[in-house]
């Protein structure tokens, strides 16, 4: 899982200029010993495993094509860390190694618009945003053109869906077709794309999160599991998005009365340890029951509070009261490195809203 990455310039190409809420460190000795950069230049010679189609929904290791899928995306972070080395070191040989990433897959992916196996080609974009005014023009407009590809295609679907009370239409699946949208949607700087995402995030938080901040997820799978894998995504959108408008949507109310925030605050004592709850005892997916047995960690037992430490690190983006939380869970997602010394959740101000 990555944090959105900021980036301020636009390149001559695609009009609108893309701005995330994280202002970008410039390069510096200072970064030598950063864990992200290390990481990117030990994988300098790795090279990119693209695949036309991956899968790993439904799916246990070693079926179909899983395996596959699993090891072509991995190239996803390593994308993603090579274009935070480079913002915090400035070596040209991690900028080519994001062009050679960027290019494999641009020319390879064709989407399947599945949320699940699609949803971590987030970090792809990031990617792209984090270079893209250094990026050969080549590079640049084969990744806008699948960016496009992917945006328009999610923006098609989430219309199709408007008003489906199918659980794959309000639960999390919907969740990540929303941030898939809304990445796209930022890293193209599209004004009218941008816009619907909004639209569709707030949809969303009615349909998903109740006014007391518990989640269809949380009654459809019995599992802490699923509240932090529906909310992950809406955070991210809420941040791809936040500079085009002057509302905190982490905070904003939908009609029921459901928030983000809401539900955030729902999940925080058991992220704190306060209470604990043991996972998927009443989940209503076979495939929960399938996996469990399988012995694939999570699928049982209770729920570590770990486990929403990638959640709270973005909500505190928004909502510095989380700050506290999310450093005690522990770990910075990879692209915060990115962010200049001080500035990281504090998105860009002064930005008009998108109309």
């Amino acid at each position: 899982m990555a944090l959105l990455a900021a980036v301020s310039t636009a390149c001559a190409t695609e009009a609108p200029t893309p701005r995330w809420w994280c202002p970008l460190a410039s390069p510096s000795a200072a970064a030598s010993g950063d864990p992200v950069l290390a990481d990117a230049l030990a994988h300098l010679d790795a090279q990119p495993r693209p695949m036309a189609h991956v899968h790993t929904q439904g799916l246990l290791p070693h079926q179909g094509i899983h395996d596959a899928s699993a090891e072509a995306e991995r190239d996803w972070p390593l994308a993603l860390r090579a274009a935070v080395g480079w913002r915090l070191d400035g070596r040209p040989e991690l900028l080519r190694q994001v062009a050679r990433y960027l290019d494999a897959w641009a020319g390879t992916y064709r989407p399947d618009f599945n949320p699940i196996d699609e949803t971590n080609l987030d970090q792809l974009f990031q990617a792209y945003a984090l270079t893209r005014d250094a990026l050969p023009a080549a590079t640049r407009t084969a990744m806008a053109g699948l960016l496009r590809r992917m945006a328009e295609g999610y923006r098609s679907r989430l219309r199709q869906k408007a008003g489906s009370t199918y659980i794959n239409d309000v639960n999390n699946w919907q969740s990540h077709r929303i941030k898939l949208l809304a990445t796209a949607a930022a890293a193209l700087g599209d004004p009218a794309l941008v816009a619907d995402a909004r639209r569709r995030l707030m949809t969303q938080v009615a349909a998903n999160i109740r006014p007391d901040g518990s989640t269809v997820d949380f009654a459809q799978r019995d599992a802490l599991h699923y509240v932090t894998y529906d909310l992950e995504p809406l955070v991210q959108a809420a941040l791809a998005l936040s500079p085009y408008g002057r509302d905190n949507l982490l905070e904003a109310r939908s009609p029921t009365g459901s928030s983000i925030a809401a539900a955030l605050d729902w999940l925080a004592p058991y992220a704190e340890g306060r209470l604990s709850h043991q996972e998927f005892v009443h989940t209503s997916e076979p495939f929960d029951v399938e996996r469990r047995r399988a012995g694939l960690e999570g699928y049982g037992g209770r729920w570590n509070p770990r486990n929403g430490a990638t959640l709270y690190a973005y909500a505190a983006v928004l909502m510095p009261k989380y700050r506290a939380l999310a450093a005690r869970l522990g770990g910075t997602p990879p692209v915060l490195h990115a962010c200049a010394p001080g500035t990281a959740g504090k998105p860009e101000a002064g930005l008009p809203p998108t109309r």
